[in-house]
């Protein structure tokens, strides 16, 4: 990456790639797909991984990669449960994982089976400064037959198909892990597998056995990944839902199933003045009946997954509305309710989608106002509320 490729990016990161493109003969001197490339990973970079913003020689890989990297703030809560010595990452990609891993460990092993990807890492390695990174160019379950032992394994099976289509089950996943699960588990102490937020938690904690811990890790509200932690369990895994906030700030909330299902439902036969949404890893986890215990507060039904109360609790893990009136959901009374004709449509616990029932209440999109259609009791119920 020269000085002269260098300044190029910089001086045209805010502009139009597809004009950059169609201008390569202007600057004979330069890769322009590459400088594309770069471009566009730097935009990616603002947002998912800004420590790297710093680095100019910083090389950015193909869009699918960059797609499929791990977030620096997911990469880092990988980071935070490591064993501070051997690591080896099977599933190198960009190596966001594998550059979180290095600033804990002693020593961690990339391994990755694309040589492109391979020299990448090798330059940004050397560009980061980093030097407790070995890299391997190397199909992973090949090389792990003639490796030794690791204080931790980490894997990302891709969890695209031979179409090119999203899949979530292990057993769909490249490599095939449960295939390989005993030559994985003889080569470590711990074995850290991520896996797609639509797996099936319960049935992973089956197939993979010996799971000491589920991590279930969102930022800003959005479910991104599911981590299984297997090692040598003292009893049922212990579940815990993470979001990181924007400021690096999280709180745990941490459970297993017997808790859950010996802890006795609360339930409210009206909404109190305030409503409760739950963020999305507590949705993927489901400690719904702890949620209430915990927080002091209530279910508005068994199924519902929305909880209110007459106070409001600022430090409650997900979206706080304030009730504004039970709102009956007819076009006429919709429209009295919000003249504006502008609201959120939030569905939960009822027999129709959120799209189609704003299409049928006849409102667009936006506004400060949030229209809730849930289940009550049994009843199917409507209300106004605001953040």
């Amino acid at each position: 990456m020269t000085r002269e490729f260098i300044d190029f990016v910089n001086a045209h990161k805010d502009e139009d790639t597809a004009r950059l493109l169609l201008s390569a003969a202007r600057y004979p001197s330069i890769d322009m797909p590459a400088a594309v490339q770069q471009i566009e990973g730097l935009r990616t970079a603002r947002e998912k991984w800004p420590s790297l913003t710093d680095c100019e020689e910083f090389a950015y890989p193909p869009r699918l990669n960059r797609e499929q990297a791990s977030s620096e703030a997911t990469a880092s809560h990988k980071a935070s449960l490591c064993p501070a010595s051997a690591v080896a990452d099977l599933t190198g990609g960009m190596g966001i994982d594998t550059l979180a891993f290095s600033k804990v460990a002693a020593h961690v092993d990339y391994v990755e089976r694309n040589d492109e990807l391979c020299a990448l890492m090798e330059h940004n390695l050397n560009a980061l400064g980093i030097n407790n990174v070995t890299v391997h160019c190397a199909d992973s379950m090949e090389w792990l037959t003639n490796a030794g032992h690791f204080d931790l394994i980490f894997i990302d099976p891709a969890r695209r198909n031979a179409a090119g289509r999203k899949v979530a089950a292990f057993e769909d996943c490249t490599p095939q892990i449960l295939e390989y699960s005993k030559l994985l588990r003889a080569h470590c102490r711990q074995l850290m597998v991520k896996a797609s937020p639509m797996i099936d938690i319960d049935l992973a904690c089956r197939q993979l056995g010996e799971v000491t811990e589920v991590h279930i890790v969102g930022v800003k509200g959005e479910c991104k990944e599911v981590l299984f932690v297997c090692g040598e369990p003292e009893g049922e895994p212990r579940i815990v839902c993470r979001d990181i906030k924007g400021t690096g700030v999280h709180k745990d909330f941490t459970f297993s199933r017997s808790e859950e299902s010996e802890v006795q439902g609360i339930y409210s036969p009206a909404a109190g003045r305030y409503l409760y949404e739950p963020d999305a890893t507590l949705m993927k986890g489901g400690p719904f009946k702890l949620i209430a215990q915990r927080y002091g507060l209530k279910q508005l039904g068994r199924n519902t997954h929305l909880y209110t109360s007459d106070h409001r609790l600022d430090d409650f893990p997900g979206r706080v509305f304030e009730v504004l009136q039970e709102l009956k959901l007819g076009k006429k009374e919709v429209a009295a309710a919000i003249p504006e004709g502008k609201a959120h449509v939030v569905t939960r616990n009822y027999p129709m989608e959120a799209a189609a029932l704003q299409k049928q209440l006849g409102l667009k999109e936006g506004g400060e106002k949030f229209v809730f259609a849930t289940t009550i009791g049994t009843s199917k119920k409507g209300l106004l509320a605001k953040m």
